[in-house]
């Protein structure tokens, strides 16, 4: 199902906070302004004790861009989350959200929406009381508690205590109270767990609409698989440090991959590659998949041995093979 977005009128939306220019980390000017980066991670350090959670963790997501936010279980994660939010103070290096600690932004909940659990809800109200009651809170109307629950469909169930909502149901519940400010930036911790398969579909919909507005998505989530869907950019951090930052298509290509080739005369092509050094293995659908050299010199190869050739396409590793490799190899 297509998704709109229904936003409240009268919204005046700012490039960068109030600092000064010379403060503000900036991809570039918008209209002669400084633009801030939507998240930036500057140094960023917590400890809890002697224990380092987070250790000197630096980065930046350029506003409209769905970022995946990846790492082993104790990784530092959702503590950085939290001090992206200002639930927590760093130890030492700095987290803004368009150019500013959270706390320092103005109306702080139209501007970042966020999930970090699915469960914080009264199971005795309903839904829609849920929504109300944190739009009241930060000067919102009714009207828009009922845009956003038909923005997550949950319109429906709306009269329903949450209590007797699936944990797909939650989710969307959560989503829905990101969205009550009709945020730029969204932050959500494993948005898809709980979800069937048409709610992850939707979801991957939501997100991609949302991001095709300049608006910013950071998803922290251990489901690989959609995330290889869904996100632009990744993010892996393994023992608070950051392992790697990079776009998905850099990423996937990065490690491993092979190239595919389909011929009609495939065992001619095998043996010219073997001459070459090179070995190929056959797949299910009677392509031949060769590793270790590119398309480019897979295709010299069968041009120069008069082999008719029907696909050649680089593939890159899966996102759940570089992540396991990347985090591997950051192991002490």
């Amino acid at each position: 199902m297509p998704v709109a977005f229904v936003r409240r009128s009268g919204r005046a939306r700012r490039c960068a906070g109030k600092r000064g220019a010379s403060d503000v980390v900036d991809f570039g000017r918008v209209g002669g302004e400084h633009v801030a980066p939507a998240v930036l991670s500057d140094s960023l350090t917590k400890r809890f004790g002697k224990l380092t959670a987070v250790d000197d963790l630096s980065f930046a997501l350029e506003p409209g861009t769905i970022t995946g936010f990846l790492g082993p279980n104790g990784a530092g994660k959702t503590t950085t989350l939290r001090m992206l939010l200002g639930l927590a103070a760093p130890t030492s290096g700095r987290a803004l959200v368009f150019g500013e600690p959270y706390a320092a932004l103005e109306r702080p909940a139209l501007r970042v929406g966020s999930v970090l659990e699915a469960t914080d809800f009264h199971p005795g109200r309903s839904g829609r009381d849920h929504l109300r009651m944190l739009a009241r809170a930060v000067d919102l109307t009714d009207e828009r508690v009922e845009e956003v629950l038909r923005l997550v469909e949950l319109d429906a169930a709306a009269s329903r205590r949450v209590k007797g909502y699936s944990l797909g149901m939650r989710q969307r519940l959560g989503l829905a109270s990101a969205l009550l400010g009709d945020p730029e930036l969204l932050v959500l911790d494993e948005p898809a767990n709980g979800l069937d398969p048409e709610g992850i579909r939707w979801l991957r919909d939501f997100l991609r609409a949302f991001a095709a507005e300049r608006r910013t998505v950071l998803i922290s989530s251990h489901v690989l698989a959609e995330v290889a869907q869904t996100v632009d950019q990744v993010l892996i951090i393994n023992r608070g440090k950051l392992v790697i930052e990079s776009s998905l298509e850099q990423l996937t290509a990065r490690v491993g991959g092979s190239v595919r080739i389909r011929s009609p005369d495939p065992a001619r092509l095998r043996d010219a590659l073997k001459r070459e050094g090179i070995d190929a293995t056959s797949s299910n659908d009677h392509a031949l998949l060769v590793h270790g050299t590119t398309s480019d010199r897979v295709g010299d190869i069968a041009f120069a041995a008069g082999v008719p050739v029907h696909e050649l396409v680089a593939e890159g590793s899966s996102l759940e093979e570089v992540f396991l490799d990347l985090t591997s190899e950051s192991q002490p």
